[in-house]
């Protein structure tokens, strides 16, 4: 008998121990912090596998050592061992390292991107550009095959000859605006990406898939990454500050990521030729937030607020231009100022349904809003005269200055645009095929007040322009009504609705052992202005083969139709009057490309080359100013885009990543028939690089360099010319920007100071922008002299030579 109990009592014990259990949740990722769907998690004979965000949970028996196994084709295999007490719920965050296969000492990796003409970029890739607005964009300028610009003040970048309007920004699957009135790089501001809130860069120069939206050059898709633990990531420089904090629950479930910046370039106008009271502020505030509500549903949700408020008022402006034999100075003085105002306010929600394994669904809705108010009145008088270069000259450096001109510019601009929409997305997966489908609504209502005029004054008489009687004074009186040279008055309240679709299919097969993928996809997207509808339709197409080669190489072709229907900005034409009637842009496209992964001095370096041509009708003539563009309303163009793009990565230096661009590019349209002629962003010639470097002594202090070579594009020509009348080009554009940094603490240095110990990254660095003092233009100003009756072209140029000093630290 007391055996029996004795046996009973045990068996209670064992039934109570095995119903005490535990729970393990976590997210699991890569190298990169990029979430792994799919990863197996293992405990004996039982376990699961990570969702499409990369979190698991497990049961697991409590009061006991368990050892998981984590397993992901691709990845190295990882074991944890815990134990957990009763009820005890544990967060347990994994990161699985990449299997790394060698067939004759080369690096093979996953082709997807590769297949698809996708470039990635590293985050601190990014954060190290030595850049005096450092964004994901700015780095595109070097990095991005067919990328350029040649204003530095800005995030904008001209695409393989579109322009800034032609480009997709994407961030979390949303597609994100700028504001619309701003005319200059220094109103910009900030760009809309936080750069320590990304995870992932992707970035196509053109040929890109029928998922992404309706624009004719290139797509920008940002992801914004979910943070595995606490952290404050903080950078101090004398251009701003900016903040960044993101965390966890305990029980993993949700996680959030708040960003602030502020900004003031008011360093960088210090270093032209203008002397002015400027003091502009650009502030940010971003959050992020994801929730996992069960295994089906997760829910994200992703706010902005920004505000540039640019306030200027100059003073006077010296500027040599002329030539060596012939050389000439400009003075202008300045009386007035300008403030304008830019708010913007951005909110989006989006949430994923998990069906099945093979089912997944998207349903996001957005809103952004702008509020804009540029209001300036400025009067400027120029004077122009030798300049006196003889350094045996006791007059050396001065100018017997002559009176030439004056103008008054006024403006009391206003604009309201509020842009929502709702957009629903599927994903089905059978074996190797994947298709992809989704439908948006979109609404636009935009509110614009344009109140503009110039008077423009030519030694003491007013210039009147082109189409009025001619004023002869004073050899003759003028009778006729004195009007401004330039005036624009205009008020709009505009609707506009669309209503966009598409649907894509991806296959990977092999033929015998050569790797093939394919992607086929339309788009679709009708619009209406008032009750004026129009339709449009794209096809597109990408293949791509890797052949069984002992060198890791792969080969596409990808193109088919983008088309670009009108924006507001597209529909306003140069007197301010709207037509509602303009079309969509349309462009074919024919790309050729390969990449080429290799071993060189043993180590790895990749080639990236890529052939284009781009034919577009129905186009929308532009002028360039800065970076406004002024369109002309009016589907009277033709144009064409041909070129050739080559990118070497790799391991210049051990350990880090540099990048070497060489771009050529001729893109020429014909207005009315009146045959080819330069468009705007015709720049021939690019040469870009990104290097790093180390002390080899001291690995700790590290150097990184931006070179920029772009040949110069279309100087435009005066407000009241034939563009055809006016072909001659800027100046090269030229610049040299430099960072050297001292790294305290990182994931490879550590530190035994003290004050250290509770950071987990510090380093401070200094910065020279522009360090050979190259005076680059942007744009001309084109004076009049009543002497000789000629028209000179005097640049207006970019930043000087500028030193930062900068702090970056991480908890």
């Amino acid at each position: 008998m007391k055996g029996f109990v004795t046996g009973i009592i045990l068996l209670i014990q064992s039934v109570s121990l095995f119903g005490q259990q535990a729970t393990l949740k976590g997210i699991v990722t890569d190298s990169n912090k990029n979430p792994l769907p799919g990863v197996s998690v293992l405990y004996e004979t039982t376990g699961t596998t990570t969702d499409t965000r990369g979190y698991y949970e497990l049961q697991i028996p409590a009061g006991k050592d368990i050892v998981l196994l984590f397993k992901y084709l691709g990845y190295e295999n990882v074991y944890r061992s815990v134990r957990l007490e009763n009820r005890q719920v544990k967060n347990l965050p994994v990161i699985l390292k990449e299997k790394v296969e060698r067939i004759d000492e080369v690096k093979v990796v996953s082709h997807r991107q590769k297949a698809q003409g996708i470039t990635g970029v590293k985050i601190e890739t990014v954060k190290n550009l030595p850049s005096t607005n450092a964004s994901v964009e700015s780095t595109l300028k070097v990095v991005g095959l067919g990328t350029s610009s040649d204003n530095e003040l800005s995030t904008q970048y001209k695409v393989r000859g579109g322009n800034y309007d032609e480009n997709l920004v994407y961030v979390n699957g949303i597609e994100v605006y700028r504001p619309f009135l701003v005319r200059s790089g220094q109103q910009e501001g900030l760009s809309f990406v936080n750069v320590d809130m990304t995870q992932n860069v992707r970035f196509s120069s053109g040929g890109f898939q029928a998922q992404y939206g309706d624009k004719m050059s290139s797509v920008l898709n940002i992801t914004y990454k979910k943070p595995t633990q606490f952290g404050l990531i903080s950078e101090m420089s004398l251009l701003g500050v900016n903040t960044t904090i993101e965390g966890i629950s305990t029980n993993a479930k949700h996680t959030g990521i708040l960003g602030i910046r502020y900004r003031n370039n008011r360093l960088l106008v210090n270093s032209k030729d203008i002397s002015a009271a400027y003091n502009p502020s650009f502030l940010d505030i971003q959050a992020y937030t994801t929730h996992v509500l069960n295994q089906k549903f997760d829910l994200d949700l992703l706010g902005s607020f920004s505000t540039n408020n640019y306030r200027y008022k100059p003073y006077t402006r010296t500027t040599n231009f002329g030539t060596l034999l012939d050389p000439k100075v400009l003075s202008v003085y300045y009386e007035g100022n300008e403030k304008d105002l830019y708010f913007t306010g951005f909110g989006a929600a989006s949430l994923k349904y998990k069906l099945s394994e093979t089912w997944h669904f998207n349903l996001t809705g957005s809103a952004f809003n702008t509020q804009e108010e540029e209001f300036y009145d400025v009067y400027s008088a120029y004077a122009d005269g030798v300049a006196n270069f003889d350094s045996n000259d006791d007059n050396y450096d001065e100018a017997e200055l002559q009176y030439q001109s004056a103008q008054l510019d006024h403006a009391r601009n206003e604009l309201d645009a509020l842009i929502g929409n709702l957009s629903l997305k599927a994903h089905y997966k059978y074996r190797s095929n994947h298709w992809d489908f989704g439908i948006k609504y979109q609404r636009e209502n935009i509110k614009d007040r344009l109140i503009e005029w110039q008077i423009l004054d030519s030694a003491g008489y007013s210039v009147h322009p082109p189409g009025h009687t001619p004023n002869h004074q004073p050899y003759e009186p003028y009778t006729e009504d004195i009007v401004p040279y330039k005036s624009l008055h205009a008020t709009h309240i505009t609707d506009i609705e669309r209503f966009m679709g598409f649907a894509q299919w991806n296959r990977k097969t092999y033929f015998g052992e050569h790797q093939l993928w394919s992607s086929i996809g339309v788009r679709g997207q009708e619009w209406s202005i008032e009750e004026k509808r129009q339709y449009t339709f794209s096809p597109r197409l990408q293949f791509a083969v890797k052949p069984d080669w002992e060198r890791d190489i792969l080969f596409r072709i990808s193109g088919g139709s983008y088309v670009q229907p009108p924006f507001y900005r597209e529909l306003r034409n140069m007197q301010g009057e709207l037509n509602t009637g303009v079309k969509a842009q349309k462009s074919w496209h024919l790309v050729l490309g390969s990449d080429f992964s290799f071993k060189m001095w043993n180590r790895p370096f990749k080639m990236t080359t890529e052939a284009y041509y781009k034919y577009m009708t129905d186009v929308n003539p532009y002028t360039l100013d800065n970076v406004r563009i002024r369109y002309f309303a009016l589907n009277n163009a033709v144009a064409y885009a041909e070129g050739f793009d080559m990118r070497i990565n790799g391991e210049f230096v051990p350990g880090t990543e540099s990048w070497f661009n060489f771009g050529y590019l001729k893109t020429e349209e014909n207005i009315d028939g009146r045959g080819y002629i330069s468009r705007p962003s015709d720049q021939r010639l690019k040469f870009s690089l990104l290097y790093q470097d180390y002390v080899p002594s001291m690995p700790q202090l590290k150097m990184y360099m931006n070179l920029v070579y772009n040949t110069g594009v279309p100087g435009g020509s005066p407000a009241y010319a034939d563009k055809y009348d006016y072909q001659n080009r800027l100046d090269d554009y030229k610049r040299a920007d430099i960072g050297i940094f001292y790294i305290f603490k990182d994931a490879q240095k550590q530190t035994h100071l003290q004050w250290l110990k509770s950071f987990k990254e510090f380093s401070i660095g200094g910065e020279i922008f522009n360090m050979f003092d190259i005076q680059n233009a942007i744009t001309n100003t084109w004076i009049r002299n009543v002497y000789s009756n000629r028209m000179y072209a005097v640049k207006n140029g970019m930043t000087g030579r500028v030193f930062n000093l900068k702090i970056k630290c991480k908890l």
